[in-house]
Protein backbone atom coordinates (compact mmCIF):
# COMPACT_ATOMS: atom_id res chain seq x y z
CA UNK A 1 0.00 0.00 0.00
CA UNK A 2 1.23 3.47 -0.91
CA UNK A 3 -0.23 6.98 -0.76
CA UNK A 4 -2.18 7.78 -3.90
CA UNK A 5 0.00 9.82 -6.29
CA UNK A 6 -1.40 13.15 -7.45
CA UNK A 7 -3.38 13.12 -10.73
CA UNK A 8 -3.34 9.32 -10.87
CA UNK A 9 -6.63 7.49 -11.13
CA UNK A 10 -6.19 3.96 -9.74
CA UNK A 11 -7.81 1.17 -11.72
CA UNK A 12 -10.61 -0.73 -10.08
CA UNK A 13 -10.66 -4.47 -9.43
CA UNK A 14 -13.11 -7.26 -8.64
CA UNK A 15 -13.19 -10.88 -7.47
CA UNK A 16 -14.09 -13.51 -10.07
CA UNK A 17 -15.32 -16.95 -9.05
CA UNK A 18 -15.11 -19.94 -11.35
CA UNK A 19 -15.72 -23.68 -11.24
CA UNK A 20 -12.90 -25.58 -12.98
CA UNK A 21 -14.10 -28.81 -14.61
CA UNK A 22 -12.29 -31.81 -16.03
CA UNK A 23 -12.75 -32.91 -19.67
CA UNK A 24 -15.37 -35.45 -18.52
CA UNK A 25 -17.43 -32.66 -16.93
CA UNK A 26 -16.67 -33.42 -13.26
CA UNK A 27 -15.63 -30.61 -10.89
CA UNK A 28 -11.87 -30.30 -10.42
CA UNK A 29 -11.75 -27.30 -8.08
CA UNK A 30 -13.35 -23.97 -7.22
CA UNK A 31 -11.35 -20.85 -8.04
CA UNK A 32 -11.40 -17.27 -6.78
CA UNK A 33 -9.29 -14.72 -8.62
CA UNK A 34 -8.60 -11.03 -8.19
CA UNK A 35 -9.01 -9.37 -11.59
CA UNK A 36 -8.13 -5.82 -12.58
CA UNK A 37 -10.67 -3.89 -14.62
CA UNK A 38 -8.32 -3.24 -17.52
CA UNK A 39 -10.93 -1.36 -19.55
CA UNK A 40 -10.39 1.63 -17.26
CA UNK A 41 -6.70 1.89 -18.24
CA UNK A 42 -5.63 4.73 -20.50
CA UNK A 43 -3.27 4.24 -23.45
CA UNK A 44 0.06 5.99 -22.96
CA UNK A 45 -0.62 6.56 -19.28
CA UNK A 46 -0.64 3.09 -17.71
CA UNK A 47 -0.13 0.79 -20.71
CA UNK A 48 1.60 0.79 -24.10
CA UNK A 49 1.93 -2.56 -25.87
CA UNK A 50 -0.83 -5.12 -25.47
CA UNK A 51 -0.16 -7.51 -28.35
CA UNK A 52 0.87 -10.98 -27.27
CA UNK A 53 1.61 -13.62 -29.90
CA UNK A 54 -0.05 -17.01 -29.57
CA UNK A 55 0.68 -20.14 -31.55
CA UNK A 56 -1.09 -20.47 -34.90
CA UNK A 57 -3.49 -23.40 -34.99
CA UNK A 58 -1.77 -24.52 -38.23
CA UNK A 59 1.51 -24.77 -36.28
CA UNK A 60 -0.24 -27.02 -33.75
CA UNK A 61 -1.48 -29.32 -36.53
CA UNK A 62 1.99 -29.38 -38.14
CA UNK A 63 3.52 -30.45 -34.81
CA UNK A 64 0.92 -33.20 -34.40
CA UNK A 65 1.49 -34.44 -37.95
CA UNK A 66 5.28 -34.45 -37.43
CA UNK A 67 4.93 -36.24 -34.09
CA UNK A 68 2.76 -38.88 -35.75
CA UNK A 69 5.15 -39.34 -38.70
CA UNK A 70 8.21 -39.65 -36.47
CA UNK A 71 6.61 -41.35 -33.43
CA UNK A 72 7.52 -38.46 -31.10
CA UNK A 73 5.90 -38.20 -27.72
CA UNK A 74 3.88 -35.07 -27.00
CA UNK A 75 3.98 -33.63 -23.48
CA UNK A 76 1.70 -30.94 -22.11
CA UNK A 77 2.32 -28.52 -19.25
CA UNK A 78 0.09 -25.86 -17.77
CA UNK A 79 1.30 -22.73 -15.97
CA UNK A 80 -0.53 -21.96 -12.74
CA UNK A 81 -1.59 -18.32 -12.35
CA UNK A 82 0.19 -17.58 -15.60
CA UNK A 83 -0.26 -13.79 -15.80
CA UNK A 84 0.99 -13.28 -12.24
CA UNK A 85 4.53 -14.13 -13.46
CA UNK A 86 4.73 -11.14 -15.82
CA UNK A 87 6.94 -8.16 -14.96
CA UNK A 88 5.44 -4.67 -15.33
CA UNK A 89 7.39 -1.91 -17.04
CA UNK A 90 5.11 0.87 -15.75
CA UNK A 91 3.86 1.92 -12.33
CA UNK A 92 0.30 0.66 -11.98
CA UNK A 93 -1.91 1.71 -9.09
CA UNK A 94 -5.06 -0.17 -8.12
CA UNK A 95 -7.83 0.34 -5.61
CA UNK A 96 -7.75 -1.78 -2.47
CA UNK A 97 -9.58 -5.07 -3.19
CA UNK A 98 -12.89 -5.68 -1.43
CA UNK A 99 -12.40 -7.62 1.80
CA UNK A 100 -8.78 -6.54 2.13
CA UNK A 101 -9.19 -2.81 2.79
CA UNK A 102 -6.77 -1.21 5.25
CA UNK A 103 -8.45 0.25 8.31
CA UNK A 104 -5.39 2.35 9.10
CA UNK A 105 -4.98 3.85 5.59
CA UNK A 106 -8.30 3.48 3.75
CA UNK A 107 -7.28 6.23 1.30
CA UNK A 108 -4.11 4.40 0.18
CA UNK A 109 -3.86 2.48 -3.12
CA UNK A 110 -2.08 -0.70 -4.14
CA UNK A 111 1.07 -0.41 -6.27
CA UNK A 112 1.38 -3.58 -8.36
CA UNK A 113 4.77 -5.28 -8.39
CA UNK A 114 3.76 -7.85 -11.01
CA UNK A 115 1.07 -8.24 -13.65
CA UNK A 116 -2.46 -9.10 -12.67
CA UNK A 117 -5.27 -10.78 -14.58
CA UNK A 118 -7.30 -8.22 -16.49
CA UNK A 119 -4.44 -5.76 -17.11
CA UNK A 120 -4.02 -4.72 -20.73
CA UNK A 121 -0.31 -5.59 -20.72
CA UNK A 122 -0.56 -8.86 -18.75
CA UNK A 123 -0.42 -11.27 -21.75
CA UNK A 124 2.51 -9.39 -23.28
CA UNK A 125 4.39 -9.36 -19.97
CA UNK A 126 3.96 -13.14 -19.58
CA UNK A 127 5.13 -13.84 -23.14
CA UNK A 128 8.26 -11.78 -22.50
CA UNK A 129 8.92 -13.78 -19.33
CA UNK A 130 8.53 -17.26 -20.83
CA UNK A 131 10.36 -16.24 -24.02
CA UNK A 132 13.31 -14.89 -22.05
CA UNK A 133 13.51 -18.09 -19.99
CA UNK A 134 13.46 -20.41 -23.02
CA UNK A 135 16.04 -18.36 -24.93
CA UNK A 136 18.35 -18.41 -21.88
CA UNK A 137 17.88 -22.20 -21.83
CA UNK A 138 19.32 -22.46 -25.35
CA UNK A 139 16.13 -22.45 -27.39
CA UNK A 140 15.79 -20.30 -30.51
CA UNK A 141 12.71 -18.33 -31.45
CA UNK A 142 11.54 -19.36 -34.94
CA UNK A 143 10.85 -16.65 -37.56
CA UNK A 144 7.74 -18.45 -38.86
CA UNK A 145 5.88 -18.52 -35.54
CA UNK A 146 6.68 -16.30 -32.56
CA UNK A 147 5.36 -18.90 -30.11
CA UNK A 148 7.55 -21.75 -31.37
CA UNK A 149 10.93 -22.39 -29.73
CA UNK A 150 13.41 -24.99 -31.01
CA UNK A 151 16.65 -26.40 -29.63
CA UNK A 152 18.82 -28.75 -31.64
CA UNK A 153 21.95 -30.80 -31.00
CA UNK A 154 23.54 -33.45 -33.23
CA UNK A 155 20.41 -33.60 -35.37
CA UNK A 156 18.11 -34.12 -32.40
CA UNK A 157 15.27 -31.72 -31.63
CA UNK A 158 13.51 -30.34 -28.58
CA UNK A 159 10.46 -28.21 -29.43
CA UNK A 160 8.34 -26.01 -27.16
CA UNK A 161 5.10 -24.45 -28.40
CA UNK A 162 3.56 -21.74 -26.20
CA UNK A 163 -0.14 -20.87 -26.23
CA UNK A 164 -0.59 -18.45 -23.29
CA UNK A 165 -0.51 -20.84 -20.29
CA UNK A 166 -0.48 -24.11 -22.26
CA UNK A 167 2.82 -25.59 -23.42
CA UNK A 168 3.35 -28.47 -25.85
CA UNK A 169 6.79 -30.09 -25.68
CA UNK A 170 7.93 -32.65 -28.23
CA UNK A 171 10.90 -33.87 -30.26
CA UNK A 172 13.46 -36.70 -30.22
CA UNK A 173 15.98 -34.99 -27.89
CA UNK A 174 14.60 -36.78 -24.83
CA UNK A 175 17.30 -35.64 -22.36
CA UNK A 176 16.76 -31.96 -23.18
CA UNK A 177 12.99 -32.37 -23.09
CA UNK A 178 13.17 -33.87 -19.59
CA UNK A 179 15.59 -31.15 -18.46
CA UNK A 180 13.35 -28.41 -19.87
CA UNK A 181 10.28 -29.81 -18.11
CA UNK A 182 12.16 -29.89 -14.81
CA UNK A 183 13.56 -26.38 -15.26
CA UNK A 184 10.12 -25.00 -16.11
CA UNK A 185 8.68 -26.53 -12.95
CA UNK A 186 11.47 -24.96 -10.86
CA UNK A 187 11.18 -21.51 -12.48
CA UNK A 188 7.38 -21.30 -12.67
CA UNK A 189 4.50 -22.95 -10.92
CA UNK A 190 3.68 -25.67 -13.43
CA UNK A 191 1.14 -28.43 -13.64
CA UNK A 192 2.35 -31.62 -15.32
CA UNK A 193 -0.47 -32.91 -17.54
CA UNK A 194 1.45 -35.87 -18.95
CA UNK A 195 1.04 -36.85 -22.59
CA UNK A 196 -1.03 -34.47 -24.71
CA UNK A 197 -4.73 -35.34 -24.64
CA UNK A 198 -6.61 -32.01 -24.69
CA UNK A 199 -5.43 -28.69 -26.11
CA UNK A 200 -7.61 -25.60 -26.65
CA UNK A 201 -10.71 -27.79 -26.68
CA UNK A 202 -9.15 -30.17 -29.21
CA UNK A 203 -8.93 -33.86 -28.33
CA UNK A 204 -5.72 -35.70 -29.20
CA UNK A 205 -5.65 -39.47 -29.00
CA UNK A 206 -2.81 -41.79 -29.92
CA UNK A 207 -4.03 -44.84 -31.82
CA UNK A 208 -2.35 -47.84 -33.45
CA UNK A 209 -2.08 -45.93 -36.72
CA UNK A 210 -0.94 -42.55 -35.40
CA UNK A 211 -2.61 -39.47 -33.84
CA UNK A 212 -6.33 -38.73 -34.03
CA UNK A 213 -7.38 -35.07 -33.72
CA UNK A 214 -11.04 -34.29 -33.10
CA UNK A 215 -13.63 -32.24 -31.21
CA UNK A 216 -16.19 -34.90 -30.26
CA UNK A 217 -17.09 -33.44 -26.86
CA UNK A 218 -17.38 -29.92 -28.25
CA UNK A 219 -19.65 -31.15 -31.07
CA UNK A 220 -21.92 -33.00 -28.62
CA UNK A 221 -22.10 -29.97 -26.31
CA UNK A 222 -22.92 -27.77 -29.32
CA UNK A 223 -25.81 -29.99 -30.39
CA UNK A 224 -27.05 -30.25 -26.81
CA UNK A 225 -26.92 -26.49 -26.26
CA UNK A 226 -29.07 -25.71 -29.30
CA UNK A 227 -31.53 -28.60 -28.91
CA UNK A 228 -30.25 -30.58 -31.91
CA UNK A 229 -28.91 -33.65 -30.09
CA UNK A 230 -31.85 -35.80 -31.27
CA UNK A 231 -32.12 -34.36 -34.78
CA UNK A 232 -32.14 -36.49 -37.91
CA UNK A 233 -28.59 -36.75 -39.37
CA UNK A 234 -27.72 -35.62 -42.89
CA UNK A 235 -25.08 -37.13 -45.17
CA UNK A 236 -23.82 -33.79 -46.53
CA UNK A 237 -23.55 -30.39 -44.82
CA UNK A 238 -25.12 -28.39 -47.65
CA UNK A 239 -27.69 -28.99 -50.37
CA UNK A 240 -25.96 -28.57 -53.76
CA UNK A 241 -29.25 -27.35 -55.30
CA UNK A 242 -29.80 -24.51 -52.81
CA UNK A 243 -28.38 -21.06 -53.62
CA UNK A 244 -28.56 -18.68 -50.66
CA UNK A 245 -29.40 -15.05 -51.36
CA UNK A 246 -28.80 -12.07 -49.10
CA UNK A 247 -32.34 -10.60 -49.15
CA UNK A 248 -34.54 -13.63 -49.75
CA UNK A 249 -36.63 -15.09 -46.94
CA UNK A 250 -38.32 -14.05 -43.74
CA UNK A 251 -36.50 -12.03 -41.08
CA UNK A 252 -35.50 -13.88 -37.91
CA UNK A 253 -37.07 -12.94 -34.58
CA UNK A 254 -33.72 -13.31 -32.81
CA UNK A 255 -30.52 -12.92 -34.84
CA UNK A 256 -28.34 -13.58 -31.77
CA UNK A 257 -28.95 -17.35 -31.92
CA UNK A 258 -27.85 -17.39 -35.57
CA UNK A 259 -24.63 -15.53 -34.81
CA UNK A 260 -23.85 -17.76 -31.83
CA UNK A 261 -24.44 -20.88 -33.93
CA UNK A 262 -22.19 -19.72 -36.76
CA UNK A 263 -19.46 -18.63 -34.32
CA UNK A 264 -19.57 -22.05 -32.64
CA UNK A 265 -19.36 -23.82 -36.00
CA UNK A 266 -16.35 -21.69 -37.03
CA UNK A 267 -14.50 -23.09 -34.00
CA UNK A 268 -15.49 -26.62 -35.05
CA UNK A 269 -13.72 -26.13 -38.41
CA UNK A 270 -10.37 -26.33 -36.58
CA UNK A 271 -10.54 -30.12 -36.97
CA UNK A 272 -13.34 -30.44 -39.53
CA UNK A 273 -12.26 -29.05 -42.91
CA UNK A 274 -15.24 -30.84 -44.49
CA UNK A 275 -17.57 -28.13 -43.14
CA UNK A 276 -15.31 -25.15 -43.94
CA UNK A 277 -17.15 -24.21 -47.13
CA UNK A 278 -20.74 -24.31 -45.80
CA UNK A 279 -19.72 -22.51 -42.58
CA UNK A 280 -17.95 -19.87 -44.68
CA UNK A 281 -21.13 -19.38 -46.75
CA UNK A 282 -23.51 -18.96 -43.79
CA UNK A 283 -21.04 -16.60 -42.07
CA UNK A 284 -21.59 -14.10 -44.91
CA UNK A 285 -25.08 -13.32 -43.64
CA UNK A 286 -24.25 -12.53 -40.00
CA UNK A 287 -25.39 -8.90 -40.24
CA UNK A 288 -28.93 -9.64 -41.47
CA UNK A 289 -29.70 -13.37 -41.42
CA UNK A 290 -32.96 -14.73 -42.86
CA UNK A 291 -34.86 -17.97 -42.30
CA UNK A 292 -33.22 -19.83 -45.28
CA UNK A 293 -29.81 -18.99 -43.76
CA UNK A 294 -30.86 -20.46 -40.40
CA UNK A 295 -32.15 -23.57 -42.18
CA UNK A 296 -28.71 -23.93 -43.83
CA UNK A 297 -27.02 -23.68 -40.43
CA UNK A 298 -29.34 -26.33 -38.99
CA UNK A 299 -28.48 -28.63 -41.89
CA UNK A 300 -24.79 -28.27 -41.01
CA UNK A 301 -25.65 -29.24 -37.42
CA UNK A 302 -27.58 -32.26 -38.69
CA UNK A 303 -24.52 -33.28 -40.69
CA UNK A 304 -22.35 -32.84 -37.58
CA UNK A 305 -24.79 -35.09 -35.68
CA UNK A 306 -24.21 -37.87 -38.23
CA UNK A 307 -20.41 -37.44 -38.21
CA UNK A 308 -19.88 -36.55 -34.57
CA UNK A 309 -16.95 -38.96 -34.16
CA UNK A 310 -15.10 -37.77 -37.26
CA UNK A 311 -11.75 -36.01 -37.15
CA UNK A 312 -8.26 -35.92 -38.66
CA UNK A 313 -5.98 -38.94 -38.50
CA UNK A 314 -2.24 -38.30 -38.78
CA UNK A 315 -0.63 -41.63 -39.57
CA UNK A 316 2.87 -42.85 -38.79
CA UNK A 317 4.57 -42.73 -42.18
CA UNK A 318 7.97 -42.15 -43.78
CA UNK A 319 6.49 -39.83 -46.42
CA UNK A 320 6.60 -36.54 -44.53
CA UNK A 321 6.38 -33.95 -47.29
CA UNK A 322 4.05 -31.00 -47.80
CA UNK A 323 1.66 -31.28 -50.75
CA UNK A 324 -1.36 -29.21 -51.69
CA UNK A 325 -4.46 -28.82 -53.86
CA UNK A 326 -6.01 -25.57 -55.02
CA UNK A 327 -9.29 -24.83 -56.73
CA UNK A 328 -11.79 -22.03 -57.38
CA UNK A 329 -15.51 -21.92 -58.06
CA UNK A 330 -15.88 -19.27 -60.77
CA UNK A 331 -18.57 -16.67 -59.95
CA UNK A 332 -20.03 -19.04 -57.37
CA UNK A 333 -21.59 -16.34 -55.17
CA UNK A 334 -25.01 -15.55 -56.62
CA UNK A 335 -25.23 -12.16 -54.93
CA UNK A 336 -21.85 -10.64 -55.81
CA UNK A 337 -20.69 -13.03 -58.58
CA UNK A 338 -17.37 -13.32 -56.81
CA UNK A 339 -15.46 -16.60 -56.93
CA UNK A 340 -14.50 -18.79 -54.00
CA UNK A 341 -10.90 -19.80 -53.32
CA UNK A 342 -10.25 -23.23 -51.86
CA UNK A 343 -7.00 -24.96 -51.01
CA UNK A 344 -5.56 -27.39 -48.55
CA UNK A 345 -2.13 -28.74 -47.68
CA UNK A 346 -1.29 -32.08 -46.12
CA UNK A 347 1.78 -33.31 -44.28
CA UNK A 348 2.10 -37.06 -44.40
CA UNK A 349 -1.43 -38.44 -44.36
CA UNK A 350 -3.52 -35.62 -42.88
CA UNK A 351 -4.43 -32.01 -43.66
CA UNK A 352 -2.55 -29.30 -41.78
CA UNK A 353 -3.80 -26.12 -43.46
CA UNK A 354 -6.90 -25.26 -45.46
CA UNK A 355 -8.88 -22.29 -46.69
CA UNK A 356 -12.34 -21.62 -48.09
CA UNK A 357 -12.70 -17.92 -48.79
CA UNK A 358 -14.63 -15.68 -51.14
CA UNK A 359 -12.30 -13.65 -53.37
CA UNK A 360 -12.15 -9.88 -52.71
CA UNK A 361 -13.11 -8.83 -56.26
CA UNK A 362 -14.93 -10.28 -59.25
CA UNK A 363 -12.75 -12.41 -61.53
CA UNK A 364 -13.19 -11.82 -65.29
CA UNK A 365 -12.55 -15.45 -66.24
CA UNK A 366 -12.29 -18.91 -64.72
CA UNK A 367 -8.54 -18.78 -65.46
CA UNK A 368 -8.19 -15.63 -63.38
CA UNK A 369 -10.22 -17.14 -60.53
CA UNK A 370 -8.08 -20.29 -60.52
CA UNK A 371 -4.88 -18.26 -60.81
CA UNK A 372 -5.84 -16.18 -57.78
CA UNK A 373 -6.56 -19.37 -55.84
CA UNK A 374 -3.16 -20.79 -56.81
CA UNK A 375 -1.47 -17.55 -55.70
CA UNK A 376 -3.06 -17.78 -52.25
CA UNK A 377 -2.01 -21.41 -51.99
CA UNK A 378 1.53 -20.43 -53.00
CA UNK A 379 1.70 -17.89 -50.17
CA UNK A 380 0.61 -20.50 -47.65
CA UNK A 381 3.07 -23.06 -49.03
CA UNK A 382 5.94 -20.56 -48.64
CA UNK A 383 5.08 -20.08 -44.97
CA UNK A 384 4.72 -23.84 -44.44
CA UNK A 385 8.13 -24.41 -46.03
CA UNK A 386 9.67 -21.80 -43.69
CA UNK A 387 7.99 -23.50 -40.74
CA UNK A 388 9.38 -26.89 -41.76
CA UNK A 389 12.86 -25.36 -42.11
CA UNK A 390 12.54 -23.88 -38.61
CA UNK A 391 11.68 -27.36 -37.37
CA UNK A 392 14.83 -28.67 -39.11
CA UNK A 393 12.90 -30.86 -41.52
CA UNK A 394 13.98 -31.68 -45.06
CA UNK A 395 12.71 -29.00 -47.47
CA UNK A 396 14.94 -29.48 -50.54
CA UNK A 397 12.01 -30.43 -52.75
CA UNK A 398 9.45 -28.60 -54.85
CA UNK A 399 6.12 -28.30 -53.10
CA UNK A 400 3.56 -29.80 -55.46
CA UNK A 401 0.26 -27.92 -55.82
CA UNK A 402 -2.33 -29.82 -57.84
CA UNK A 403 -4.69 -27.74 -59.97
CA UNK A 404 -7.38 -28.80 -62.48
CA UNK A 405 -7.16 -25.66 -64.64
CA UNK A 406 -4.48 -25.96 -67.34
CA UNK A 407 -4.72 -22.29 -68.33
CA UNK A 408 -3.79 -21.07 -64.84
CA UNK A 409 -0.89 -23.58 -64.72
CA UNK A 410 0.43 -22.25 -68.05
CA UNK A 411 0.00 -18.68 -66.83
CA UNK A 412 2.01 -19.46 -63.69
CA UNK A 413 4.81 -21.03 -65.72
CA UNK A 414 4.96 -18.33 -68.40
CA UNK A 415 7.58 -15.62 -67.67
CA UNK A 416 6.02 -13.22 -70.21
CA UNK A 417 3.11 -10.93 -69.30
CA UNK A 418 0.33 -10.79 -71.87
CA UNK A 419 -2.22 -8.06 -72.50
CA UNK A 420 -5.08 -10.31 -71.37
CA UNK A 421 -3.45 -10.88 -67.97
CA UNK A 422 -2.22 -7.36 -67.18
CA UNK A 423 -5.46 -6.55 -65.30
CA UNK A 424 -4.70 -9.23 -62.69
CA UNK A 425 -3.44 -7.55 -59.56
CA UNK A 426 0.32 -7.59 -59.07
CA UNK A 427 0.35 -9.56 -55.81
CA UNK A 428 -1.34 -12.50 -57.52
CA UNK A 429 1.74 -12.92 -59.74
CA UNK A 430 3.62 -14.04 -56.64
CA UNK A 431 3.12 -17.65 -57.73
CA UNK A 432 4.78 -16.98 -61.07
CA UNK A 433 8.04 -16.08 -59.29
CA UNK A 434 7.88 -19.16 -57.08
CA UNK A 435 7.30 -21.49 -60.02
CA UNK A 436 10.11 -19.94 -62.07
CA UNK A 437 12.48 -20.23 -59.08
CA UNK A 438 11.64 -23.92 -58.80
CA UNK A 439 10.21 -23.67 -55.29
CA UNK A 440 6.69 -24.68 -56.33
CA UNK A 441 5.56 -27.16 -58.98
CA UNK A 442 2.12 -26.66 -60.46
CA UNK A 443 0.78 -30.09 -61.36
CA UNK A 444 -2.35 -30.75 -63.43
CA UNK A 445 -4.99 -33.07 -62.04
CA UNK A 446 -8.38 -34.30 -63.24
CA UNK A 447 -11.41 -32.36 -62.09
CA UNK A 448 -12.92 -35.49 -60.54
CA UNK A 449 -9.75 -35.85 -58.44
CA UNK A 450 -9.55 -32.18 -57.41
CA UNK A 451 -10.08 -32.70 -53.68
CA UNK A 452 -10.01 -28.95 -53.00
CA UNK A 453 -13.48 -28.86 -54.62
CA UNK A 454 -14.88 -29.54 -51.16
CA UNK A 455 -13.77 -26.02 -50.15
CA UNK A 456 -15.38 -24.18 -53.09
CA UNK A 457 -18.87 -25.63 -53.59
CA UNK A 458 -21.51 -27.95 -52.13
CA UNK A 459 -21.22 -31.48 -53.56
CA UNK A 460 -23.48 -34.48 -53.96
CA UNK A 461 -23.19 -37.29 -51.43
CA UNK A 462 -20.95 -39.67 -53.44
CA UNK A 463 -18.43 -36.98 -54.40
CA UNK A 464 -18.50 -35.39 -50.95
CA UNK A 465 -17.76 -38.68 -49.13
CA UNK A 466 -14.97 -39.49 -51.60
CA UNK A 467 -13.31 -36.11 -51.15
CA UNK A 468 -13.77 -36.18 -47.37
CA UNK A 469 -11.89 -39.49 -47.20
CA UNK A 470 -9.17 -38.07 -49.46
CA UNK A 471 -8.74 -35.21 -46.98
CA UNK A 472 -7.84 -37.71 -44.25
CA UNK A 473 -11.01 -37.21 -42.20
CA UNK A 474 -12.04 -40.51 -40.65
CA UNK A 475 -14.38 -41.80 -37.98
CA UNK A 476 -12.70 -42.16 -34.59
CA UNK A 477 -13.96 -45.72 -34.17
CA UNK A 478 -12.32 -46.76 -37.46
CA UNK A 479 -8.97 -45.16 -36.65
CA UNK A 480 -8.05 -47.88 -34.17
Amino acid sequence: LVPRPNEVKPISCKWVYKVKTRPDGSVERYKARLVARGFSQQYGLDYEETFSPVAKITTVRVLLALAACKSWKLWQMDVKNVFLHGELDKDIYMEQPRGFESKIHPEYVCKLKKALYGLKQAPRAWYGKIGEFLIQSGFKLTPSDSSLFVKTKDGRLAIVLVYVDDLIITGDYSEEIQRTRENLSVRFQMKELGELKHFLGLEVERTKEGLFLGQQKYAKDLLQRYGMIDCKPMSTPMDPNVRLQEDEGKDLDDVTIYRQLVGSLIYLTLTRPDISYPVGVVSRYMSNPKKPHLDAVKRILRYVKGTINFGILYKETKDCQVMGYCDADYAGDCGTRRSTTGYFFSLGSGPISWCSKRQPTVALSSTEAEYRSAAMAAQESTWLKQLMEDLHQLTDYQIRILCDNLSSIRLAKNPVFHARTKHIEVHYHYIREKVLKGEIEMVPTKTKEQFADIFTKSLNKAKFVKFREALGIVCKNKSG
